[in-house]
C-alpha cells in the first residue's frame, strides 16, 4: 500500500496507524488564548496534528462580493488569524510536540506556513481542486501536500493529481470529503476511500469527515484511511462558521480512541492464530470419547465413540485414521481415547 513521508519524517499510509488532524477552522473565534486552549485539548484527546486556516477578508472573496454583503468582510476579519498569531500557534503546538499545519488561501500564505511555521504539509481545501494554477504553484514549493476532494468529480480530482504531479511532486495525500457540513450519511460514499485507492493506488487516502458523532470515522478505519481529519472545537453551542458540527474534546478523544481499537484489531491478510487462541482451541474443541466402556483389544467401531471437551485427545476429523484399530488397553465409558490407546 502506498504511504508518503511528511516534511518532519512521519510516514503516513494507507493501513498504516492513522493519522489525527483536529481542524480548528474558526472554532477559536480570531481569540489566540482561546486557540491555544484547543491546542491543548487536542493534545490531550490523542489527536497528531493540529490544523487551522490561513486567510484575511482579501484572500477569500472578490470586492462585489463584499459591496453585496456589507456584513462579511468585517466577520471574516474578525475570525482570522494574523501571521504573527499563527507563528506563535506553531511554536506553542511544537512545544506539546504536536504538528501544526494550516490551509492556506494564497500562495503567500503557502510560502509564510513553510517558512516561518515550519508545517509538515500543506493543506489544499475542497475549494481549490479545480484551480489548477494555485495547485501548479503550490506543487512547486515541493512540501507535501493534503488534497480534500469534497465537490470533486473523479474527472477533476485526477486533473488536480496531474497538475500537481507535473511540478515533480508526488508526495500527495488524498482525502475524501464531502462539503456539507454537517453531512448526512447518505451522502457520505465511504467507500470511496477505496474506489480511490483503486484509482490512484500511487497515493495514500484518508478521510476528511463532515458528520456528526464517530462512527462514520471510525469506520474509515476499517477501509485503511490514512489520515483522519475533523472539525474540533471547545464548545459546540456558540454560534460561529461550522462550529455546530464540530467535535468536543471528549467526542475527538472518543473517536480516536475508537479508531485506534479498529486500527489495532485490523491485523492482515494471511490467517494467523495467536498463542492464545491455540490454547483455547485444546479447551474448547472436542476430542474422541468412549461411548461404553471398551476392552483391550477391542477394534474400534465408529458405535463405540463420540465427541466432547476438551480438545486433547483425537479430534473428530481424525476419526477415520482409528476405525478397525485395536486397543491396546481398556477404557471405561466417558473417558477420552488418545492415540497411544492403539496397538
Amino acid at each position: 500500500m502506498s504511504f508518503i513521508r511528511l516534511s518532519n519524517g512521519r510516514r503516513i499510509g494507507d493501513y498504516l496507524r492513522p493519522y489525527f488532524v483536529a481542524e480548528m477552522n474558526t472554532s477559536h473565534f480570531g481569540n489566540l488564548e482561546v486557540a491555544k486552549s484547543m491546542i491543548d485539548q487536542a493534545n490531550d484527546a490523542g489527536c497528531d496534528c493540529v490544523k487551522f486556516q490561513s486567510w484575511s477578508a482579501d484572500t477569500l472573496y472578490c470586492d462585489s462580493y463584499y459591496e453585496e454583503n456589507k456584513m462579511a468582510k468585517r466577520v471574516f476579519a474578525k475570525f482570522s488569524l494574523s501571521g504573527n498569531q499563527l507563528k506563535e500557534l506553531a511554536a506553542y503546538a511544537k512545544d506539546k510536540e504536536l504538528d501544526f499545519a494550516s490551509t492556506p488561501y494564497s500562495i503567500e500564505e503557502a510560502r509564510f506556513l513553510i517558512e516561518d511555521c515550519d508545517v509538515p504539509f500543506i493543506k489544499i481545501a475542497s475549494m481549490e481542486l479545480n484551480n489548477t494554477p494555485y495547485l501548479t504553484k503550490l506543487g512547486h514549493l515541493g512540501v507535501p501536500l493534503v488534497l480534500s476532494t469534497g465537490m470533486g468529480t473523479l474527472e477533476e480530482i485526477a486533473m488536480a493529481l496531474e497538475t500537481i504531479r507535473l511540478t515533480g511532486n508526488e508526495n500527495i495525500v488524498i482525502l475524501h470529503c464531502t462539503s456539507l457540513y454537517p453531512s448526512p450519511p447518505n451522502i457520505i460514499r465511504l467507500q470511496n476511500i477505496m474506489g480511490l485507492r483503486n484509482e490512484f493506488p500511487q497515493y495514500p487516502i484518508g478521510y476528511s469527515d463532515h458528520s456528526h458523532g464517530i462512527e462514520i470515522p471510525t469506520a474509515s478505519i476499517a477501509m485503511g484511511a490514512s489520515l483522519i481529519e475533523k472539525h474540533f472545537t471547545l464548545d459546540r453551542s456558540r454560534i460561529g462558521m461550522d462550529n455546530h458540527m464540530a467535535s468536543e474534546p471528549d467526542e475527538m478523544r472518543a473517536m480516536i480512541e475508537s479508531c485506534n481499537k479498529v486500527y489495532e484489531s485490523m491485523g492482515g491478510l494471511d490467517r494467523l492464530l495467536s498463542q492464545e487462541e491455540k490454547e483455547q482451541s485444546s479447551k474448547m474443541r472436542r476430542s474422541m470419547i468412549a461411548r461404553k466402556d471398551i476392552s483391550s483389544g477391542h477394534a474400534l467401531d465408529d458405535k463405540d465413540i463420540e465427541y466432547k471437551r476438551p480438545g486433547f485427545g483425537i479430534p473428530p476429523s481424525e476419526t477415520s485414521l482409528y476405525i478397525g484399530k485395536k486397543l491396546s488397553r481398556s477404557i471405561s465409558a466417558g473417558n477420552i481415547i488418545y492415540s497411544s490407546d492403539f496397538e
